[in-house]
């Protein structure tokens, strides 16, 4: 496959889903390099796929360009600000997730329903997991009233504990 700014042979595929539309790039490793895709804070594919990138943005702007007069938190490891990360879509380094902390939290409640991943479950997991539970917090119960010698309570309980096994084993 040949590059899309010379004939040379591609080394480099960059892939962007934008408005319901996939657009590829391909670039050779001088043509990648010339255009800063090996430097995540000088990059954006839309602007190259657009036709609005700059070839003088090789080296990509120092930290102090990028964050003129202290505008927002610049993380002292690798010089990223917050505009970069609204730009790029990425941290530069671990070190960003601490700085970008309250604003990263923000993003998440925004997009989804908290900052933890619940996850999917399988169907009839959650069932299980529930009537585990029960099983031993019934348990724990059952021992608590032997211990404290209320027998009436302790064989409710065990009742308890057996109508939900009876129902486990029929299933």
């Amino acid at each position: 496959m040949k590059c899309d700014y010379c004939d040379s042979k591609a080394t480099v595929f960059l892939t962007q889903l934008a408005e319901g539309q996939m657009k590829k790039v391909c670039l050779c490793e001088s043509c990648a390099e010339e255009r800063g895709v090996t430097d995540p804070t000088g990059f954006s594919l839309a602007d190259m796929l657009q036709g609005n990138f700059q070839k003088d943005m090789q080296s990509g702007p120092t930290p102090a360009a990028r964050n003129p007069a202290g505008k927002g938190r610049v993380c002292n490891e690798c010089g990223f600000t917050l505009d970069d990360f609204q730009k790029v879509r990425r941290f530069g380094c671990p070190n960003c997730y601490t700085v970008f902390g309250d604003e990263l939290g923000t993003m998440l409640r925004a997009m989804h329903k908290g900052p933890t991943h619940v996850g999917k479950v399988p169907e009839g997991l959650m069932e299980s997991h529930y009537r585990n539970q029960k099983m031993q917090e019934l348990r724990s119960k059952l021992e608590k009233a032997i211990s404290s010698e209320s027998y009436e309570e302790a064989a409710e309980l065990r009742d308890e504990i057996r109508s939900l096994e009876e129902a486990e084993v029929g299933k």
